[in-house]
């Protein structure tokens, strides 16, 4: 565990911009099969994926990726490009499987009411989103700026 006062929280701007890069990657890895599911013309006319493969493209691929790279890595590809990480919010260590469950369920509730959950990072002192309170986590990375240090606890 790296200490606090080497660390700061990684607000909004730089989580926008990690969650782009995430986004781009998962499309790079599902329009191959979307492509190979329905093939080119009905993918050009634009497909509603429903059903089971929907079902499986749509929410259980991802969250299965995002939960492999959160519980291995501590963090998903946008996030290490940005040097950032999540930690447990009390001790700096890592997160438990329960905690990044509980994480990824919480981007559901922060995409209500207009995103504010997500917003929130934005203006809390400590850059927590709805999920990462829920969750008792926060993002950090290496000190780069001026910024106030983290603080466990």
């Amino acid at each position: 565990m790296q200490d606090a006062s080497e660390l700061e929280y990684v607000g909004f701007w730089l989580r926008v911009w990690a969650s782009i890069i995430d986004s781009v990657l998962l499309l790079l890895v599902l329009l191959p099969v979307l492509y190979g599911l329905y093939g080119s013309e009905r993918l050009a006319q634009g497909v509603v994926m429903e059903g089971t493969p929907g079902f499986l493209l749509g929410y259980v691929l991802p969250a299965v990726v995002i939960l492999w790279f959160w519980s291995s890595k501590h963090a998903t590809p946008g996030k290490m490009a940005i040097g950032a990480r999540i930690v447990d919010a009390r001790t700096g260590a890592n997160p438990t499987l329960k905690q990044h469950v509980i994480r990824y369920l919480g981007y559901f509730l922060s995409t209500f009411f207009l995103c504010i959950g997500f917003l929130w990072a934005g203006f809390d002192r400590r850059k927590q989103g709805w999920h990462d309170k829920l969750a008792g986590t926060v993002v950090v990375r290496n000190m780069r700026g001026t910024s106030e240090p983290v603080r466990f606890g």
